[in-house]
């Protein structure tokens, strides 16, 4: 079974959902519809008999406050998160002994034991590391050398279940004594198996999943000491690898690997009273060979990669049930897989995993702090006066821009080519094959250069403005989704849409020199503030901003927007500097920020589908097109208020940019397989102009500016 027919199967299951809904009310725990209706269990219940009189800061978990809360049988304290989102940073504390990945792992009191995994050599290891506050000692032996088996701390002692060897799968569960590294078998598994996770609730431990070496396994598996284990329930679908954690009550599984080869999304909930299964929501991004861990009742995903090997990850997703929430939570240090996780002293536990360079030693831990924006980037307020389009004024050209010819390149994002139309006479002068999907066509920082952005075809197409056509070999770089510059000049920033990530590259070569991984969904486009030192990126897919510290290369803020499914798309500073517009696609309008408070402000409704930006060439007026109404909406930058709105009769209107002249608004027809050629003196529609197959991201060019930040044309 696919995951999509996992998920329909499970929304056949109405029963399911209705005990869990019962027993979670019973415990003092509320229910939410997230995700277009998926259920999600709000946990506000928890163990032990402490009675407070109210609120207060728990110190063993950052970011918390205990909260008091009556449930079944008694009263209990658990940590609520003091934010909507918490940031988890990772700091590097010290190394093991050797590189190591996919180690099990466990806490016991406050003693971490690692056991088995794979080492640099990709062979199995029979080792037991005692692991410390900096640094880890082998205290003993497993019986035998073996990988991918999950481990868990009950009572007393630490136990690991299963694993393969190399040759077969186990069914071993082994008991080893934090204290002397003793090591022995304590049970059984139902059957042998490898690739499955694992985790503790009310001390008993629950194995997710696996395979016996000729089936995946949809189990779930439960076990105490002294008693056999057996299979308590059964998931939607098998999977290997995913990543598993408690939150209150709840065993939470996230994403892992399909039988299809594929990497899942689903977020499901596993009830242990019940013994029923129900999904929650769904990953970011497909994710499997993730680590995860439980904090104060949150449960966090870390790290992991895609089906394909390579393809991984430094993303943290947490999953909140306090707030309903499943969302980024921050970035570690570097992409890694297959990483050990565990939960000591109230902070997260890192060791090992797989990495860019290889197999890691490093011993790290995450700890919770508030996304906070350096005072550098916050209050700065552009001088009065300010005109961040000074240099775009109607030809005003300079440099290269001087002697290109006037033609509008229009990257057809179905057919894989590329159309050029020139200016005077609205013809097709020339028709390229360039890489597959191309999206957007972006004039280089030094406008010497234009690149076509094959974001499937892993490359960037350049053309020779002068003549026109292209010149030189393709470049390779990883999922050119967009292009964009920094302000300096030094780097080329490639939006690896799909990856989730942005690319810092050297500007000249395409030399990737820093990927930055982004707390959220669909990054795609953005503009720059007006001394250049932060950037806004929008993120089409989970509603978000993202605020990057330019020079640092670091994201240092994330702004959901105010309505639950909005659609960001384009991103354009005002004149003046003071704010930013961001089209939402899926709110008929645009969304008006502060730029120096980074705070939402409103809503101006424009059509259905906004999506594209573009300042006039006197800086007074914004033009938005409406791609799903058919329409282009004119606003008044001063006043912010809508002075015209141009129809495209049967038309789609995406994307573009303003010719030097300032006088026609040239835009993609992106579901009609044409070019519009718009009046902006009257809203008329001067040439409609047949194109290949998904036009999207044209560049009108020359453009008047100084130098190229990116996209289809922001120059400053």
């Amino acid at each position: 079974m696919d995951e999509l027919s996992a998920t329909r199967a499970v929304s056949r299951r109405p029963n399911r959902a209705v005990v869990l809904r019962r027993r979670l009310a019973a415990g003092g725990i509320t229910l939410a519809l997230v995700g277009g209706g998926s259920l999600l269990a709000v946990a506000l219940a928890g163990s032990g008999s402490h009675r407070s009189a109210g609120p207060r800061h728990d110190p063993a978990v950052p970011g918390t406050t205990a909260k008091t809360v009556s449930v079944a049988g008694g009263v209990g304290t658990i940590a609520v998160p003091r934010r909507l989102i918490s940031h988890l940073v990772e700091q590097r504390v010290g190394r093991l002994p050797a590189p190591l990945e996919d180690p099990g792992a466990a806490v016991v009191g406050t003693r971490v034991i690692l056991a088995g995994g794979l080492t640099a050599s990709d062979t199995s290891s029979s080792g037991v590391l005692s692991v410390g506050t900096s640094s880890a000692r082998v205290i003993g032996a497993l019986p035998v050398a073996q990988h991918d088996a999950p481990a868990v701390g009950l009572g007393t002692a630490a136990y690991v279940f299963g694993g393969g060897d190399g040759v077969r799968q186990l069914d071993h569960i082994l008991r080893i004594d934090p204290a002397t590294g003793h090591v022995a078998i304590a049970g059984r598994l139902p059957a042998a198996s490898s690739d499955s996770a694992a985790a503790a609730i009310g001390g008993t431990a629950y194995l997710v999943g696996g395979y016996t070496g000729t089936r995946w396994l949809d189990t779930i598996v439960a076990f105490r000491p002294g008693a056999p284990a057996r299979v308590v329930a059964h998931l939607p679908t098998a999977l290997r690898y995913a990543a598993v954690a408690a939150a209150g009550p709840l065993l939470i599984v996230a994403g892992g690997s399909l039988p299809d080869g594929s990497a899942s999304r689903t977020v499901y909930a596993f009830d242990p009273a019940r013994h029923s299964v129900a999904r929650v929501g769904l990953l970011p991004v497909a994710t499997t060979h993730a680590a995860a861990a439980g904090v104060g009742g949150i449960a966090y995903v870390i790290g992991g990669r895609g089906a394909v090997k390579g393809s991984l990850t430094a993303a943290i997703v947490s999953i909140d049930p306090a707030h309903s929430k499943i969302v980024a939570a921050g970035n570690l240090r570097s992409p890694r897989s297959d990483l050990a996780a565990v939960t000591v002293r109230g902070a997260i536990l890192l060791a090992g995993g797989a990495g860019p360079g290889g197999v890691t030693d490093q011993l790290s831990r995450l700890v919770d702090r508030p996304i906070r924006t350096p005072a550098t980037l916050l209050g700065h307020v552009a001088p009065a006066g300010t005109n961040v389009y000074a240099a775009d004024r109607a030809n005003q050209l300079t440099g290269a821009a001087r002697t290109a010819r006037e033609l509008v390149y229009v990257p057809n994002s179905e057919s894989g080519t590329l159309d050029v139309i020139d200016q005077r006479t609205f013809k097709v002068i020339g028709h390229y094959p360039v890489g597959e999907l191309p999206q957007h066509v972006t004039p280089s920082y030094d406008l010497r250069t234009l690149y076509v952005d094959n974001d499937r075809g892993n490359s960037l197409t350049p053309f020779d403005p002068q003549t026109g056509k292209p010149k030189g070999p393709p470049i390779a770089v990883t999922d050119p989704y967009n292009l964009y510059f920094t302000p300096n000049g030094r780097f080329a920033i490639v939006v690896a849409e799909a990856r989730g990530r942005l690319d810092f590259r050297q500007a000249t070569t395409m030399r990737l020199r820093h990927s930055l991984a982004v707390p959220c969904r669909g990054v795609d486009h953005m503009d720059f503030s007006a001394d250049g030192t932060f950037l806004l990126a929008s993120c089409e897919f989970s509603g978000e901003m993202v605020v990057v510290d330019v020079a640092r290369q670091r994201v240092v803020r994330v702004i959901p927007l105010p309505r639950s499914g909005s659609m960001p798309q384009d991103v354009k500073l005002s004149p003046d500097g003071r704010t930013f517009y961001v089209a939402d696609m899926a709110h008929a309008g645009i969304w008006v920020i502060s730029a120096s408070t980074l705070r939402v402000d409103r809503l101006i409704h424009t059509g259905l589908g906004a999506h594209g930006l573009y300042p006039s060439r006197d800086a007074r007026n914004l033009y938005i097109t409406n791609r799903n109404a058919g329409t282009i909406t004119v606003m008044r930058f001063a006043t912010q208020k809508i002075v015209a709105t141009w129809r495209i009769p049967n038309g789609t209107p995406d994307m573009g940019g303003v010719s030097a002249d300032g006088r026609t608004l040239w835009l993609s027809g992106r579901y009609r397989a044409e070019v519009y050629a718009v009046d902006t003196r009257t809203g008329r529609l001067r040439a409609r102009i047949r194109v290949g197959s998904g036009p999207h991201g044209l560049c009108v060019w020359p453009q008047p500016g100084r130098y190229s930040l990116g996209h289809t044309g922001i120059l400053r």
